[in-house]
């Protein structure tokens, strides 16, 4: 793993800033609407997180595997409940994602502590 949650917290935020100050109204408005699909609707704001970890996990995406943990914690997920979501990413992608899987499990320690 390269870098802490604190490290990719602050280059995304930076990045996301520049993004918004520079990007064209296509951009703005998909990044709005991204935002608009994790709020809490008929499936609560922590469910549609975990939701988006298990698929950035198939499409082993770390960038977006490292959002959603922490906006999944944020959202009021458990250690296990990560565990659980990722166990559904590993059966939906397979032994591929396994490189990934194994990275979010250092996060998880990072953000839950080793005792998660």
């Amino acid at each position: 793993m390269s870098g802490s949650l604190d490290d990719f917290q602050a280059e995304r935020a930076r990045l996301q800033a520049l993004v918004l100050e520079k990007g064209t109204t296509t951009t703005k408005r998909f990044f709005n609407l991204d935002g608009a699909a994790y709020r809490d609707g008929a499936l609560p704001a922590k469910t549609k997180e975990l939701l988006g970890l298990a698929a950035s996990a198939v499409l082993r995406c770390d960038d977006c595997i490292n959002y959603h943990l922490l906006q999944s914690k944020e959202a009021g997920a458990s250690a296990s409940e990560l565990r659980e979501t990722l166990d559904v990413s590993l059966i939906v992608g397979g032994s591929i994602v396994i490189p990934h899987l194994r990275r979010a499990y250092g996060r998880i320690e990072e953000m839950f502590g080793a005792e998660a």
